[in-house]
């Protein structure tokens, strides 16, 4: 059950007004022409890429135009928040439900969840999923939970082949709507699944349609890009995990041209005024990756609680319906998306199971919305609740079930925990209130979560 209150704001698709004012502090209101009925949905989230690598918001290391345009010209979010993993984040954005309820194991998601692209697919758009799935490897699994179509890399297949070559980047292994494609030619998986991305968009695009793209750059191993000078077409992928950090650098150049030739071909089909585009990035950048945001080094802590495991950029672009220029600090954990989407294509919000996600639709409005108080992580990859790292925060304080408690202002690597003595009464507040959300799901772990 859900203690935190769930205030879905309902708006008249006729008479919606927004403003374009807003603040480093939040989102205000003004006005604004009238929101289409079922406009189209693209929602693209990276692999493993943090907040601090995009040039909009102070990354110096990469070259992100595309991106960076998109959030001049939309709403980009100072403090979005995604589990610090894979598969933990793609199950809270498409449940829209804490972990501590329903996550299963790593590469699972619960056949008995309900996902947005059902409540999509149920209200008439045409559904499509393409990239990285890591959520069961059942034939039917993308079908099952609500996307009409699928180009995937490790639904039923795994990450390498018989030699231990990697297989989703140069000359990938993939699946297409369940059946196995091999491809032998100098193809790039990237760019497979965003052509299998525009192929659904024309063919749809006198339809309501709903994109999701769960990329599969920037995940490790770290290769030539098809940009990169030593781009070798015969290559049949990596042997190392890893690989190397150096050509981080033109895979994010590399997903920038993507979201770019995305936009480019909604702009071909006259599209982009009834389509909303959000981006995101589904965890932390990896480890071994060092970025530098405002004159800092940032080191990427995939797989961590800290904020460079877990702050990833948002932004939302509607050309036409969302003021440009905006940056909201409200709060945006990953089970959000689910309702905003509901919010967004008119759908409502099911009450059974009643989810934890609260809507940010008003918010890309210009409207004040319904921000949070605090975010709630309950992170274990393996599913565990004995080992589970759980936390709640602000735009400032975070506060561990252990009793930790830290300024991540000042302490962003949270080396030094604050002690009570030292704290005072606004911050004792604060910490009181963070301490009411830990208690409120202290007893929500399911004994049972039927997995298969």
């Amino acid at each position: 059950m859900n203690h935190q209150p769930l205030i879905l704001h309902i708006f008249s698709r006729t008479i919606l007004l927004f403003g374009v004012l807003a603040s480093m502090i939040g989102c205000k209101t003004a006005a604004g022409p009238k929101l289409p009925e079922k406009p189209n949905i693209i929602l693209i989230m990276v692999d493993d890429l943090g907040y601090e690598c995009l040039g909009i918001n102070g990354g110096s290391s990469y070259n992100t135009p595309e991106l960076d345009r998109l959030a001049e010209t939309g709403i980009r979010f100072d403090h979005c928040y995604a589990q610090p993993l894979c598969t933990p984040s793609r199950v809270k954005l498409m449940t829209g439900i804490y972990n501590v309820r329903n996550y299963v194991r790593f590469g699972v998601l619960d056949r008995n969840q309900t996902t947005f692209a059902h409540l999509l697919r149920n209200a008439g758009y045409a559904t499509c999923i393409a990239g990285k799935w890591q959520l069961g490897s059942q034939l039917d699994s993308p079908q099952h939970f609500g996307f009409d179509e699928s180009c995937l890399w490790q639904h039923t297949r795994g990450r390498t082949d018989e030699e231990e070559h990697d297989t989703r980047y140069s000359n990938p292994r993939l699946e297409i709507n369940g059946q196995p494609v091999d491809y032998t030619k100098g193809e790039y998986a990237p760019d497979v699944t965003s052509d299998f991305i525009c192929d659904f968009i024309e063919r749809n695009r006198d339809k309501p349609f709903l994109a999701y793209y769960p990329m599969i750059l920037t995940h490790c191993p770290f290769v030539p890009t098809p940009g990169s000078a030593d781009w070798d077409s015969t290559d049949r992928g990596s042997t190392s995990y890893k690989g190397d950090t150096a050509y981080f650098g033109g895979m994010v150049s590399y997903t920038d041209k993507i979201v770019g030739k995305l936009t480019a071909k909604l702009d071909e089909l006259g599209l982009r005024e009834n389509t909303i585009i959000l981006f995101t990035g589904d965890n932390g950048t990896d480890k071994p990756v060092v970025s530098v945001m405002d004159g800092r080094n940032v080191a990427g802590q995939k797989g961590e609680t800290t904020d460079a495991g877990t702050r990833v950029p948002l932004i939302v672009n509607w050309k036409g319906i969302i003021p440009e220029g905006q940056l909201c600090n409200d709060l945006v954990d990953f089970s959000d998306f689910f309702p905003t989407l509901c919010e967004t294509a008119g759908i409502a919000v099911p009450a059974t199971p009643e989810i934890d996600g609260r809507s940010f639709f008003p918010q890309l409005m210009g409207q004040s919305g319904n921000p949070r108080d605090w975010i709630y992580i309950w992170y274990s990859r393996a599913g565990n609740d004995s080992d589970a790292k759980v936390f709640a925060r602000n735009q400032r304080y975070k506060l561990y079930r252990t009793g930790s408690f830290y300024d991540i202002d000042n302490d962003v690597l949270e080396k030094e925990p604050l002690q009570d003595d030292d704290l005072n009464s606004e911050t004792m507040r604060i910490k009181a209130m963070l301490q009411k959300a830990l208690n409120q799901y202290r007893d929500a772990r399911p004994s049972d979560l039927n997995p298969i």
